[in-house]
């Protein structure tokens, strides 16, 4: 695939994207381009004064930017449900929903307001419940697309299904990186019963590679002096944030991109790079992990679909 930059995204006039996690980072750049190129663009935060801080970035980039706040916190399944009924109730039709936002927080265990593993919670079962509960307007648009956010180090781990919430043996990093696994496994599993229903919503996934966002440092958030240290070190290898956000631009407007294809960087072990179409990992692509993961976030968050 030829280098592929955020100036080639078609005119998004007349469609809806909402963005998880849009105040800072990936998600912030993926709302502005989005914007710049004539979507109205709803940011999905937890902290909104930081949301309305983020209006303003954009709109000294793009004066003529349609972007909004909305209050999101994914780690409280009450507040995905408030949003999700405030946007279906203003937008009948919502053309794309990206699922950016991510938490990484190393260090002791620490649970979501319904009780599950922050990051589980957070990055996947959150997403899953407001997916499921913007369908119907995902299905009322032309050509829609939901974008779930990966990483590469989805492949570095597998899921236990007798220990989704990470009670045994806690480890804050592999639980964040299976957290990325479930994400990939969702993004696929949808795919698949997506198109059993019919339904003329694309699934679609990305991950940024290594990236330079304010996760990387506050991941070490109260690990002191060699915390500090590490996230610095890490910030040296990364690509800038506008590379990072390239994958899911692209998987969320290319007109070529298709349902169930996957998206992140062409270099050395997709750190960084070019877009280009990648590989998930041989459990993420498991049909039976799917289905099982699936029937496991029905049943934690209550939200039944497809």
């Amino acid at each position: 695939m030829a280098a592929w930059s955020a100036e080639q995204i078609p005119g998004q006039d007349g469609k809806v994207a909402v963005v998880t996690g849009a105040n800072s980072g990936l998600g912030l750049i993926t709302a502005r381009e989005l914007a710049r190129h004539g979507a109205q663009v709803v940011l999905a935060v937890r902290d909104t004064d930081a949301g309305q801080r983020a209006v303003t970035t954009i709109r000294k980039a793009v004066p003529e930017a349609k972007v909004q706040v909305r209050k999101l916190d994914l780690a409280s399944l009450s507040s995905v449900g408030a949003c999700a009924k405030t946007l279906t109730k203003q937008f009948p039709a919502i053309d794309l929903l990206i699922n950016n936002a991510g938490v990484v927080r190393l260090g002791p265990p620490l649970t979501t307001a319904d009780g599950f593993e922050l990051h589980i919670g957070t990055n996947m079962l959150g997403h899953f419940a407001l997916t499921g509960l913007l369908l119907d307007a995902l299905s009322r648009a032309d050509a829609p697309r939901v974008v779930s956010l990966s990483s590469v180090t989805h492949k570095d781990v597998h899921l236990d299904f007798e220990d989704l919430m990470s009670h045994q043996d806690y480890d804050a990093s592999r639980a964040y990186r299976r957290s990325k696994l479930a994400t990939t496994v969702f993004g696929l599993e949808l795919d698949r019963r997506l198109r059993a229903a019919d339904s003329p919503v694309a699934s679609v996934i990305a991950h940024p590679g290594l990236s330079n966002t304010n996760l990387t440092p506050r991941a070490w958030e109260g690990r002191g002096k060699l915390g500090h240290l590490v996230a610095q070190g890490f910030l040296l290898i990364t690509q800038s944030p506008e590379k990072g956000a390239l994958p899911q631009l692209f998987a969320a407007t290319n007109p070529s991109v298709r349902s169930g294809q996957f998206f992140g960087p062409s270099g050395f072990r997709e750190a960084r790079g070019n877009v280009a179409e990648v590989k998930p990992s041989a459990e993420a692509v498991d049909a039976s992990v799917g289905e099982r993961l699936w029937s496991a976030a029905q049943s934690l968050t209550k939200t039944f679909y497809l």
